[in-house]
């Protein structure tokens, strides 16, 4: 069989699984962000809302101002104890990055009774409709919030005690594993790790790069001093799972060029309908993807030994990694004087999962070898790195486009 056929075989395989991913593996969810500032009695509150989801408010067109505060008004609120807080000053729209919209609204809580938050938006037209809330206190604390459909209210005390308060250091670690074996993409990325390196030496370099990455992102996200959108994060995990695939596949076919090319041009197109409305990611992101994804598989297909251009490559895919685990922790309310316990325990139970996926996917390969049951390496690359491509296109198109 000639090189052509043998890439468009490996092509069209990938799309056969690719069209029978089953609807259970969609990431996809109806989503707004909200941020909170607590300064006394005065409760500050901003919504924004991306334009496919305030487009739910007017049967599919986009609403105007008055529309979507109408409909954000009794639903968005503070309240001491059992009497509301009062609107301080009259509910406006405010300036929204392209594709979104904001709402800005002020809240004045008298008296001395416990405060809490309340989101009502958008459960009666999506049930699994998530808010992420920032909430920041006067004291510098910081805490953020999932609202969803059981969850609309938020007591203030409380959450700045966290339900972590008075969790110990082995439920950190418990929370690391749990993260990575209840997380498909992340077992499939690290699947994708084990099946590129041919040598001990070359998993070494891979694990190490990917934990690097990782903790840089995990400790910059829970501390606060980084606050990627989840959405994007979500989007570009899957890309990473996606192009380990394609990498697997270029290594194998040492004849990078197409697909390497390939790869691009759909960031680009992307990219593309980005700017004509279509999607969520923004243009420079993916164009950024784009030409970082093309010159990494081309160059990844050409060298005979990339042991460390991998890892440094798959340090980069770790630093998005981490924004996903971050992602876990932050849905709790941690306690600030826990940070640092918090972080090590999380790390270190990832890190120990993470280990026991890889040393047991290794060890199910040495035993099919001895076994003389493994197919021909070839073969297992074409059918599992199309796989790989397979499910993280679907993923990252439809977390993209969600």
């Amino acid at each position: 069989m000639t090189r052509g056929p043998i890439l468009w075989w490996r092509l069209a395989l990938a799309m056969l699984v690719l069209l029978g991913s089953g609807p259970a593996l969609a990431h996809t969810r109806s989503e707004t962000h909200s941020t909170w500032t607590i300064d006394g009695r005065i409760i500050r509150v901003g919504v924004t809302i991306p334009d496919l989801e305030a487009a739910r408010l007017d049967g599919g067109r986009r609403p105007t101002d008055g529309q979507v505060l109408a409909y954000l008004a009794p639903r968005v609120g503070a309240s001491a104890g059992d009497r509301a807080c009062p609107a301080a000053v009259k509910p406006r729209m405010v300036l929204a990055a392209t594709g979104y919209r904001r709402t800005e609204m002020v809240f004045d809580c008298p008296g001395a009774a416990p405060i809490s938050l309340r989101f009502d938006a958008f459960f009666d037209l999506v049930a699994t409709h998530l808010d992420l809330a920032q909430i920041q206190f006067a004291s510098g604390d910081f805490v953020e919030q999932l609202f969803t459909d059981d969850s609309r209210t938020l007591d203030l005390k409380k959450s700045q005690g966290g339900e972590l308060g008075d969790a110990g250091f082995f439920r950190f670690v418990g929370m690391g594993v749990m993260h990575i074996f209840t997380g498909v993409d992340h077992m499939s990325f690290l699947l994708g790790l084990v099946l590129i390196s041919r040598r001990l030496r070359d998993l070494v370099f891979v694990v190490t790069g990917f934990t690097i990455g990782h903790s840089m992102t995990l400790g910059l996200a829970v501390t606060g001093l980084i606050r990627p959108h989840a959405e994007y994060i979500d989007a570009l995990v899957a890309l990473t799972i996606a192009l380990i695939g394609v990498e697997n596949i270029v290594v194998s076919l040492r004849r990078p060029t197409k697909l390497a090319f390939a790869t691009g041009l759909i960031l680009l197109a992307m990219a593309g309908l980005r700017l004509l409305g279509y999607g969520t990611l923004p243009p420079l992101l993916l164009l950024g993807a784009a030409l970082f994804t093309t010159c990494y598989l081309f160059v990844s297909g050409h060298l005979q030994n990339t042991g460390r251009l991998r890892m440094v490559v798959t340090t980069v895919f770790g630093l998005i990694h981490g924004f996903g685990f971050a992602a876990d922790l932050l849905e709790s309310r941690l306690p600030p004087e826990k940070l640092a316990e918090i972080l090590v325990g999380f790390n270190l139970g990832v890190e120990m999962a993470q280990l026991t996926v890889v040393l047991a996917a290794t060890g199910v390969v040495v035993m099919v070898r001895r076994a003389h049951l493994a197919t021909p390496r070839a073969i297992t690359v074409d059918v599992l790195g199309s796989w790989l491509v397979a499910l993280g296109t679907y993923w990252f198109i439809g977390r993209s486009f969600a």
